[in-house]
């Protein structure tokens, strides 16, 4: 499974936690994984690296979101779809060596796939930022 399709997969499981909100996050990333009939061991560990590295870090992912966004906007009018991108765009960003631009390019091409026509302008404008801060 390549690289675009294992982040596809960390998405929805993040975006399912989110609509969830499941107490036992190893529970739910295994439940998730049966489920779905996961057995590629990259996308395993990928996955689990990256939704108990977002729960870590939450505070600060959502930080990070919250001070990027315009004046006029909340995180309550953030979409789920668009938020749980953020989150793994994010966390990619910070917690990982993956380069930014790659990071970017798979968020975009999420927010195309799975969220609202303006949800791909949105999501690079929020990253775009976030990496000019670095």
């Amino acid at each position: 499974m390549n690289r675009t399709a294992i982040r596809e997969q960390a998405f929805r499981l993040i975006y399912s936690l989110q609509i969830q909100k499941q107490e036992n996050i190893e529970e739910s990333i295994a439940l998730y994984q049966e489920s779905n009939k996961i057995t590629d061991n990259d996308l395993k560990e990928y996955m689990t690296d990256a939704i108990l590295g977002i729960e870590k870090h939450k505070n600060e992912i959502m930080k990070q979101i919250e001070k990027n966004l315009k004046a006029d906007w909340k995180l309550e009018r953030i979409s789920k779809i668009d938020l749980a991108i953020l989150k793994l765009a994010i966390y990619e960003l910070n917690y990982t060596e993956t380069p930014f631009k790659v990071v970017i390019n798979e968020a975009v091409e999420l927010s195309k796939k799975y969220g609202e026509d303006s949800s791909k302008k949105f999501v690079n404008g929020i990253l775009a930022s976030i990496v000019k801060e670095k």
